[in-house]
């Protein structure tokens, strides 16, 4: 027999005496351990039930739930961002400013148009006064955009459209003049 062996050995012949204070402090050691163990175990079936299906893929180790979890939560604030800058174009397109009398009535009179890109090129987003919508359509095919998606909206009694325009190259488009054009046309 070798060292380790006779070692083990002797030990499990020798019984341990403990005094009955160190058992019960054991005792009440393991029963918080075995708390605190269900508990976890409680808050991360939370979690996991909180997230969609898209977030969880099968049984996962509890670190992964909790990185689907931050990866839920980044993908909700940028929603919100997102959400948070179309609601401000909306109000910036609806004329509705806290600005001078002056600027005010120039606001009510004139075009508005926020251009941002997006997954299939430019989404535009614009309130015209005046303008046969037509008119639009035309300076956009003649900056070389094809219209995939279209939304009319009613705000404050204006009228919003958005619109969604394919771009083969972004490059090649000048987004300043193509936002001058619309703005200036009557």
């Amino acid at each position: 027999m070798n060292n380790f062996q006779e070692k083990k050995r002797r030990r499990s012949k020798t019984p341990r005496v403990c005094n009955n204070e160190e058992n019960m402090e054991k005792l009440v050691h393991k029963e918080i351990e075995k708390r605190r163990r269900q508990e976890m175990a409680s808050l991360y079936a939370s979690l996991r039930s909180l997230l969609p299906l898209e977030f969880i893929q099968g049984k996962r180790s509890t670190s992964d739930q909790v990185k689907g979890a931050v990866n839920y939560i980044d993908y909700l604030q940028r929603n919100i961002k997102d959400i948070n800058s179309k609601r401000d174009d909306l109000v910036l397109l609806s004329g509705r400013s806290f600005r001078s009398s002056n600027e005010q009535e120039w606001n009510e009179i004139s075009n508005h148009v926020v251009i941002r890109p997006c997954l299939v090129g430019i989404e535009i987003v614009l309130s015209i006064l005046q303008t046969p919508f037509s008119s639009v359509l035309q300076v956009l095919r003649e900056h070389g955009l094809y219209v995939l998606g279209y939304i009319c909206s009613s705000v404050n009694d204006r009228l919003i459209h958005t619109l969604q325009a394919e771009v083969n190259d972004l490059a090649l488009i000048d987004l300043a003049d193509l936002k001058d054009t619309l703005t200036l046309m009557k």
